[in-house]
């Protein structure tokens, strides 16, 4: 991020979460927090957020450079059930096809990347009512079940790019029966 970039309403609470995140965990008092919280909320741009979790380690996914990759091969590869989802996602369909399910994932990232290759096996894209995914990235191939619902305040975007290949890349919710398997399982119920 451009330190002098705008900063958008999800980025500031998601630097709010982390900051609460920091008390549970011990590292800030309540004063602390109460000062970064309302420097936090008040903060224009990318860099006077970053400033007040500088001296915090980042959380478990928020490094770019490390990108979860998937690779279908020829028989196929899912990402399911509670993960933790981090900031790039590369995401190669092969002849056997790539399943990416947020459904039960933990997400405390505003924007997530990933970069679709559907080849031959396709790439599918399950994600929670709520979330929004914006496919302007995509070369075309890409079958949007979800663009009619509306995104809820603080949830995910997820920003699809990539090529659609000769099996293209489908995003939708879950299917009844996997929210039943996942709510089996108990993925659902986290706190």
């Amino acid at each position: 991020m451009t330190d002098d970039v705008r900063a958008s309403t999800a980025e500031r609470e998601a630097v709010v979460e982390r900051l609460n995140e920091a008390v549970a965990e011990g590292r800030l008092d309540f004063g602390e927090l109460g000062e970064r919280v309302e420097r936090a909320l008040s903060a224009r741009t990318h860099g006077e957020l970053a400033a007040l979790t500088a001296d915090l380690p980042r959380p478990a996914g928020a490094d770019p450079a490390k990108p979860l990759t998937l690779n279908g091969g020829l028989r196929g590869v899912k990402r399911e059930g509670y993960w933790t989802v981090p900031a790039r996602i590369v995401a190669n369909g092969g002849m056997g096809g790539v399943v990416l399910d947020f459904t039960a994932a933990e997400c405390r990232l505003p924007e997530v990347v990933v970069e679709a290759d559907g080849a031959m096996g396709g790439v599918v894209l399950v994600v929670p009512e709520g979330w929004a995914v914006d496919t302007d990235g995509m070369e075309g191939g890409v079958r949007d079940k979800t663009a009619t619902t509306p995104r809820l305040p603080g949830a995910p975007l997820i920003r699809l790019s990539g090529t659609p290949g000769m099996a293209g890349v489908v995003v939708r919710h879950p299917k009844r029966r996997e929210l039943r398997r996942t709510k089996r399982r108990g993925e659902l119920t986290r706190d």
